[in-house]
């Protein structure tokens, strides 16, 4: 389907839906994916970005394998 097709389709499905949480999350979806201004993170997100760093150069890190194993672990503890 090209993307003037997928427009119209789109189009069509938003009219026709009278679901106000799917227009809302389709309005943030888009505001989000269209906006142009770098995100801004608030002091706590600044801080745990800035913790995260240093986990990772301190070499704190998990490979893939090790994540998808700990994951596996942990949920099968629930």
């Amino acid at each position: 389907m090209s993307t003037a097709e997928l427009k119209k389709d789109l189009i069509s499905r938003i009219a026709n839906t009278d679901e106000p949480r799917i227009i809302e999350e389709l309005h943030k979806l888009l505001d989000f994916e269209l906006d142009n201004e770098p995100y801004k993170l608030n002091p706590e997100q600044q801080q745990r970005v800035s913790e995260a760093k240093a986990e990772y150069l301190a070499g704190n890190v998990l490979s893939e394998q090790q994540a998808d194993e700990a994951i596996d672990q942990w949920l099968e503890e629930k």
